[in-house]
């Protein structure tokens, strides 16, 4: 686990992060037989770095049919952190739209933890079994440490990801002022003024105007 929460925070991207965080689940965690991330989007359902076509399946499943544990544990209003369903086959009650045709689907138990740090919610990292009663309190335990590292270096890995994004965003637009300045012979307040009114005439992004304008050398 130490060595795992190590790499996890030695990948290059957001993406390789995550799919880190779903392979070491189905290699460290007893009875998973696959793993994935979830993510609302108010009822939209975003699933990331799924090991198998399964945990993807039970996630339209559950954007479709509006319930099921994955959606419990990826919303912060249902108040659960830690889910443990020994058989998806006697959860008829609590997800009476979900339970049946998710165990048509091939899913036998769940486990599902939600991914939070102390200043955000990520999503749920949900764990799956073919068999009833694969997960025990030693795999529960697994997949809490798991998905408290995987947490951190989800939030790093984003955060990361964020401020290469804003840099690259800055150095665009002040590559295109160059260009604008140069062209029009106005100053740097001038040529930004023209970004901004292009942006919002045309409606297009601050930064799409810029790349715009260094690939053509201007805008007319």
């Amino acid at each position: 686990m130490a060595s795992m929460a190590r790499d996890l925070l030695a990948q290059e991207s957001v993406g390789a992060t995550l799919e880190r965080i779903t392979a070491s689940a189905t290699e460290l965690v007893e009875g998973c037989d696959a793993a994935g991330i979830l993510v609302l989007h108010d009822h939209r359902v975003e699933s990331l770095a799924p090991t198998e076509q399964l945990v993807v399946d039970s996630d339209r499943l559950q954007e479709r049919v509006g319930e099921g544990p994955c959606f419990d544990a990826a919303s912060s209003s249902q108040g659960e952190r830690v889910f443990r369903i020994a058989d998806l086959s006697r959860a008829v009650q609590r997800w009476p739209a979900y339970a049946p045709q998710a165990h048509t689907l091939g899913v036998g138990s769940m486990m599902g933890f939600l991914l939070y740090t102390e200043d955000e919610e990520l999503g749920a990292l949900n764990l799956y079994s073919r068999k009833a009663g694969a997960f025990t309190e030693t795999s529960e335990t697994a997949g809490w440490l798991l998905a408290s590292h995987a947490a951190v270096a989800f939030s790093s890995a984003r955060t990361h990801a964020q401020m290469e994004r804003a840099v690259s965003t800055r150095h665009v637009i002040g590559e295109a002022i160059g260009i604008l300045m140069g062209a029009r012979h106005v100053s740097e307040e001038q040529a930004f003024d023209v970004l901004r009114r292009y942006s919002q005439e045309h409606n297009i992004k601050l930064r799409e105007v810029a790349r715009i304008i260094c690939e053509r050398g201007g805008i007319g």
